[in-house]
């Protein structure tokens, strides 16, 4: 998840000259010389001077790793690896908290989480940043080909266009079921953290239908380059790849539907067993500043934690002026987060083999 993006747009930011985060400043901080910080993240989910930057700044050493699931993160954390900040999404860091693997953070010494912006404040999993800050956010929605598709008609069926013979074989399905089922929940009116069973179920069929009788492609990270080629009409997309897509190809465009989605987070936390933790904070509170944040969302693509960032991109002198896709839609009852729930996990887990096989 949210990975590929930041390999594309990296390269095109190499190609154009529009990378800054290269461009910092390096004031040297004393008192960390030799220290080593362990981070665990996503794979290519990180801006390309943001690293090195920091190990000049602090006179340190970063060791990366990096997880292509929440779950993969979680196996390793509870084998007892060690580190210093990992970045999880949202109902990953609801099941740390619950399990007492995190540890609370000291908000004195991240000044900069004054720099956060509206849409990731109070996030109902961790409404004080007791444990956690903001790194990346946005939705998932629907890319379209506005020459095939109209804008009214996509805006007016939401998820529900998914099912439109019209569209046969010519769709992308994110091959996650959390994603997929959300859509679903949401096409049926239904909370996507439903416990229901005949909810549930209801989904499992509306999910099936879409199987049977739209010949969908169930893809990843994969969908980028394949709707960015104009390879099919309508794709279920993250909104960070969604903003890359539109920006590589202006016959796309990007729908949030009015039926609501998953608002998402990922956002930085220090594990319970962290080797290294007064250096976890320094590194958290510099991910925060203007400089990390406007070369962590340049290169990747994805809508930045930081106010200012935000902004700034979304401007006219800014990378994604009118990208409809990197604004995430704040303030909306209808979308959602996921909460940590193992046992509908699994339910939904097993249900979205079934669908594929139908």
């Amino acid at each position: 998840m949210k990975k590929l993006t930041a390999l594309l747009l990296s390269c095109a930011l190499i190609l154009t000259g529009c990378g800054g985060g290269g461009q910092e400043s390096i004031e040297k901080v004393e008192g960390f010389e030799g220290q080593t910080l362990k981070l665990y993240n996503w794979g290519e989910y990180i801006g390309e001077d943001v690293i090195s930057n920091f190990e000049k700044k602090y006179g340190v050493t970063v060791v990366s790793e990096y997880f292509d699931s929440n779950e993969m993160m979680y196996t390793k954390i509870s084998a007892g690896d060690t580190y210093d900040v990992l970045v999880p999404s949202d109902y990953m860091i609801e099941r740390l908290i619950k399990e007492d693997m995190l540890q609370p953070l000291d908000l004195s010494r991240i000044p900069n989480i004054a720099n956060l912006t509206e849409g990731v404040r109070n996030l109902d999993y961790d409404p004080d940043n007791t444990y956690s800050v903001p790194y990346f956010w946005g939705t998932v929605g629907l890319v379209y080909n506005k020459n095939n598709v109209p804008t009214e008609e996509i805006e007016a069926e939401g998820y529900n266009i998914l099912k439109n013979t019209k569209y046969k074989g010519s769709i992308y399905i994110y091959d996650s079921e959390r994603d997929s089922f959300m859509t679903a929940f949401k096409a049926l009116g239904y909370s996507m953290n439903t416990e229901n069973e005949a909810e549930i179920n209801a989904a499992y069929e509306w999910l099936s239908e879409i199987n049977s009788t739209m010949d969908p492609a169930y893809v990843t990270d994969e969908v980028i380059d394949a709707m960015i080629n104009g390879n099919k009409d309508i794709a279920v997309v993250y909104s960070g790849d969604a903003a890359f897509i539109l920006s590589e190809n202006p016959d796309m465009g990007y729908c949030e539907p009015k039926e609501g989605s998953n608002l998402w987070s990922d956002a930085m936390v220090i594990p319970k067993n962290a080797e290294n933790p007064e250096l976890a904070h320094e590194f958290i509170n510099y991910i925060l500043s203007y400089d990390a944040s406007l070369d962590n969302s340049q290169t990747v693509g994805y809508a930045s934690s930081n106010d200012e960032v935000l902004k700034y991109l979304s401007s006219p002198e800014g990378l994604y002026y009118q990208n409809e896709a990197y604004l995430p839609r704040t303030d909306y009852a209808k979308d959602e987060i996921f909460h940590d729930n193992e046992t509908l996990r699994k339910t939904l887990s097993e249900l979205w083999i079934k669908v594929k096989v139908k």
